[in-house]
């Protein structure tokens, strides 16, 4: 099929599914309701659904009541036993996929089930439902005229007990329809090498060939890819390589550390930077306007949400509610229920509502990643926006940073310590510093109450990592691509210490500000 035919044809399609997305938007409670209702009958006669009593659960309170929350050391019995062959434990159709994540809270390796139904109705429609936004925002797309650039994780699938395991991004690169992979660089082939640096260098070899149209990835990782690609050109701009680039579909990670980096990558000023939020668990919210920094949540992709305050998360008054009983600007925990046989499980992200009618959302940040030992509340939005702003007043650009306490000590009063790796750096250090403790104090109230007169908190001790320091921190645990990231913040400091640690002699103490340098 002629390419120019092939692009109208697909986006007539695409913008039909944007007429049936109205459904969920119109009626969210009646859409999230019915679902659920779907995914208990449908697991009833489950192992999970015959130990809380799905046949007898008829509506949300009940299910609220019987089903606990759990976490993934609550549900690893199960999914070992799914594994290893079983079948109808807590989904009744086979389950051949698991996507591994270890994620950046913990070293044990985190297996997710991932069904046809989830597959299909999920990840792909999201894939889908993420073009057909972007085409209805922006008719004169020329999208399907070139390829996209995916990103994806690294390694291949590995197969056990007629079972099959590895990043997600492989599970669905596995699984792809004809006309994605038809419409996408680099080859199966190569985006299933399993060595990062070999792998980067071969997308470059042969991306720069094609007529690519749209970006895909996790901001952090495109930057190296998309940085290499220039030095190895010898280009200015990825336009004078793909002069038809038009969008960059990203997630993972919080876009704002990077954006200015990308602006100077892309200097037009009608290129779209898209966000997208999805796991290993699901594909959860798109970007559906332009230009905006709000993300639709998405309703009928067999995901039933709920929401746990983070005032009382983790708490005896801790308790979840649905997405209809949700407010704007407090910040929550999200619980999901799944066509993949999670039920009522803590993902681990947290999000604050912009909106309820549609419901979108900004991703915060992460249960397990925040410092609150001191009472101030710290989160990586609070940190996200305090860095982009400090970065702009002081003309320098990061790479990546993680932030852990300073715990008390006899009359010593505590902090917070930054390790951040430059790729420009400030030409001041310390105005530096007293740049991004005003933007924490003017983000965030209870940071700034515990800083008054240094009354708990002193200024903020940063220490500038050497160059490839996180970089390295992941390859030393095979963590290099896909959605493998560092640990932002941290309520404890052995994340901290052990980069400390790998930085070597670069940083020594140098007074004023609590800097190193």
């Amino acid at each position: 099929m002629p390419i120019p035919l092939f692009n109208s044809i697909a986006s007539w399609w695409l913008k039909k599914r944007f007429y049936q997305m109205e459904l969920f938007l119109k009626y969210p409670e009646e859409v999230q309701v019915e679902l659920l209702n779907q995914l208990i009958i449908t697991a009833r006669n489950t192992d999970i659904g015959k130990k809380y009593g799905f046949e007898t659960i008829t509506n949300y309170e009940l299910f609220r009541n019987n089903v606990p929350i759990s976490k993934y050391e609550d549900i690893e019995p199960y999914i070992e036993r799914s594994r290893r062959g079983e079948h109808n434990v807590f989904w009744p159709t086979p389950i051949r996929w698991f996507a591994k994540s270890s994620g950046t809270t913990n070293a044990k390796s985190k297996f997710i089930p991932v069904s046809t139904e989830s597959l299909e109705d999920c990840h792909f429609k999201a894939g889908k439902d993420m073009l057909s936004l972007y085409f209805n925002n922006n008719e004169d797309s020329k999208l399907f005229t070139g390829k996209s650039l995916r990103l994806g994780g690294s390694k291949s699938l590995y197969e056990d007990n007629n079972t099959f395991f590895g990043d997600l991004s492989a599970i669905i690169i596995d699984n792809l329809p004809f006309w994605a992979e038809m419409n996408s660089t680099p080859s199966n082939k190569i985006s299933l090498m399993n060595e990062w640096e070999t792998k980067l260098e071969a997308i470059i070899n042969e991306t720069i060939q094609e007529n690519v149209t749209s970006l895909a990835g996790v901001p952090s990782w495109m930057l190296v890819l998309l940085n290499k690609i220039l030095e190895k050109t010898g280009k200015e701009n990825l336009f004078e390589i793909w002069n038809n680039l038009e969008v960059y579909f990203h997630g993972g990670v919080s876009f704002n550390p990077y954006r200015d980096q990308y602006e100077r990558l892309l200097p037009r000023d009608n290129f779209k930077y898209y966000e997208i939020y999805n796991a290993s668990e699901g594909f959860f919210a798109i970007q559906d306007r332009n230009n905006s920094d709000e993300l639709l949540l998405m309703l009928d992709y067999g995901i039933f949400y709920e929401f746990i305050p983070m005032e009382t998360f983790g708490t005896a008054r801790q308790k979840a509610v649905p997405l209809w009983e949700v407010e704007t600007g407090k910040n929550y925990a999200i619980v999901i229920t799944t066509n993949a046989g999670l039920w009522r499980y803590l993902i681990g992200d947290t999000v604050r509502f912009t909106s309820t009618s549609p419901y979108r959302i900004k991703v915060t940040g992460r249960t397990k990643h925040f410092i609150n030992v001191f009472g101030e509340e710290l989160i990586i939005e609070n940190t996200e926006e305090a860095l982009k702003k400090a970065c702009k007043e002081a003309g320098c650009e990061i790479v990546d940073y993680t932030v852990a306490p300073i715990f008390m000590s006899g009359r010593e009063k505590g902090g917070h310590e930054w390790l951040i790796e430059f790729r420009t750096h400030p030409p001041d250090m310390v105005r530096f510093t007293e740049l991004l403790d005003e933007g924490l104090k003017s983000l965030n109230s209870d940071y700034e109450a515990k800083r008054y007169n240094n009354m708990t908190l002193n200024m903020p001790k940063i220490n500038i990592a050497r160059q490839g320091l996180f970089y390295d921190w992941l390859k030393t645990y095979n963590k290099l691509g896909g959605q493998h990231k560092i640990p932002r913040l941290s309520n404890q400091r052995n994340y901290l210490e052990e980069m400390l640690g790998m930085n070597g002699t670069f940083s020594e103490a140098s007074g004023e500000g609590g800097i190193n340098v």
